[in-house]
């Protein structure tokens, strides 16, 4: 578990690239919670996006999670745990005012970008048509 590097990896890295190539800015592993130590991978603040990028094992991929044989409940509880406790985070987000974008490590990361891209364009749209 220890080898599996949490923040700053590099698929992160390449997604965070590809974000900013497109002129995008944002912050990085924040605490947008009260009274939580959760952090969020990539936060646009202006618009209020969240993105999370979730490992397919660690949080239970419905495509492509594995349940590991050796020490199996162990497993299942710890990945099922894993699995509330990201959707108690999106809740506790969008109580908060939040929009939540959940990313697959399975997803390419060119696709990925779009996805965000297209999210933050169209809430910068909207909230420019709300001005006028």
């Amino acid at each position: 578990m220890a080898a599996t590097a949490a923040r700053d990896n590099p698929r992160e890295r390449a997604l965070r690239s590809q974000l900013h190539r497109r002129g995008l800015r944002f912050r990085l592993h924040r605490r947008l919670l009260t009274n939580s130590r959760r952090t969020v991978d990539i936060v646009f603040v202006g618009s209020r996006i969240a993105v999370l990028l979730d490992g397919c094992f660690w949080h239970g991929c419905p495509a492509h999670g594995t349940w590991p044989k050796n020490n199996a409940a162990w497993w299942r509880e710890k990945i099922e745990a894993n699995m509330a406790r990201d959707r108690d985070t999106d809740q506790r987000l969008l109580d908060a005012g939040w929009t939540v974008l959940r990313i697959w490590e399975h997803e390419p990361v060119g696709i990925a970008a779009d996805r965000i891209e297209t999210l933050i364009r169209a809430e910068r749209a909207h909230k420019e048509k709300m001005r006028r």
